[in-house]
């Protein structure tokens, strides 16, 4: 399968690594800077396979016709890309988030249903082995009623980080700490809690970071559907360096605790009907990796192929894109209007929030 990437900053690594790993034809990566492409192939030791180089994404699919494209650029370029790919007749992986606008990943899952094509948002976390085993016992009913359930990231994130790449924490191609670091625990949230929620009451601030335009930090309380809640701490506050990732899920029959680098640990491991002993699950299902963005995006590359292969939806298809960028997105409606926000939200944007924090 022909495969083509559009952005070679710093999540590319791993989305060559998932592609060659996956036995794909890399037929061109693009990126508007050419030495990040140079960079990008010294990063993987991959500088002698001689993959082509593009500046122009438009020019790299006609030239190349991908089956299947990868988008890692700025969040704000994500939906005119897609919608572009879509367009010409690419498959697309879609980097969270999906969009920074209700209305564009609305446009993007309507293209793909137009077109019959496949659209994959990555929240390569669902991938993890904690997290597949997590939701295999949602699935089975162990927790039986769900309670609540509660993300919190705590992590660091500095000037240097902002500066070399100017366009994080603008409100125009980013957002702030919950839709560039929380996110995918936010995703991780909501599929594990139910997916529809009916209202959303939170604040966000801007702390520590006067020199980003968005929040830095998030607070936000969940109310499911089901009659379940969720709390959801995010923040790029933590001094001096990341603190810890995690998912805790509370139901009338179990409690887990997900931890680590990226929600990738098992920490916690109690129901009142189990077959194996809790220790050997947290063992057995809990992995190392050596940063944030663990080991998931190779299993999430493997899922996308097949959904091609055989016309089916990826685990994470646009709608979940999209309904984790809703939930982001209420979330910040809800801090700047000083009110419970209802949901669902049909037309929302971070472009809604210019000047909140006074930038």
């Amino acid at each position: 399968m022909k495969y083509a990437l559009i952005g070679c900053g710093r999540i590319a690594p791993n989305h060559i690594e998932a592609a060659v790993n996956n036995n794909l034809e890399v037929v061109g990566i693009c990126d508007i800077i050419p030495e990040h492409m140079d960079i990008l192939l010294e990063k993987v030791g991959m500088k002698d396979r001689n993959f082509k180089q593009y500046t122009d994404y438009h020019e790299m699919l006609e030239t190349e016709n991908p089956e299947l494209v990868a988008i890692a650029t700025e969040s704000g370029e994500h939906a005119k890309i897609a919608l572009d790919c879509l367009d010409a007749g690419c498959n697309v992986i879609i980097e969270k988030p999906i969009a920074l606008s209700l209305e564009d990943a609305d446009k993007i899952v309507e293209k793909a249903k137009e077109k019959a094509l496949v659209v994959c948002a990555n929240h390569q976390n669902r991938f993890n082995k904690s997290i597949q085993k997590i939701r295999k016992s949602v699935e089975n009913g162990d927790f039986g009623k769900m309670l609540y359930g509660t993300a919190h990231i705590r992590w660091n994130r500095g000037q240097d980080y902002y500066t070399q790449a100017p366009w994080r924490g603008t409100w125009a191609q980013d957002g702030g700490a919950l839709m560039n670091q929380c996110i995918h625990n936010i995703d991780l949230l909501r599929w594990m809690m139910g997916d529809e929620i009916t209202e959303v009451c939170a604040y966000t601030d801007n702390l520590n970071h006067d020199y980003i335009q968005a929040e830095d930090l998030g607070i936000a309380i969940v109310k499911f559907k089901n009659g379940a809640y969720g709390i959801i701490e995010g923040t790029t506050d933590v001094y001096p360096k990341n603190l810890e990732e995690t998912l805790y899920l509370f139901g009338q029959k179990g409690t887990v605790k997900a931890g680590g680098k990226s929600v990738n640990i098992i920490e916690e491991w109690t129901f009142e009907n189990q077959d194996e002993p809790s220790e050997k699950i947290k063992e057995e299902n809990s992995e190392m990796p050596k940063n944030i963005y663990g080991f998931g995006h190779t299993p999430l590359y493997t899922n996308v192929i097949e959904a091609i292969q055989n016309h089916t939806q990826p685990l994470v298809d646009a709608e979940a894109g999209r309904r984790a960028l809703e939930l982001v997105l209420a979330i910040y409606k809800s801090a700047a209007e000083g009110r419970p926000v209802k949901l669902p939200l049909d037309k929302c944007s971070t472009m809604d929030f210019v000047g909140r924090f006074g930038k």
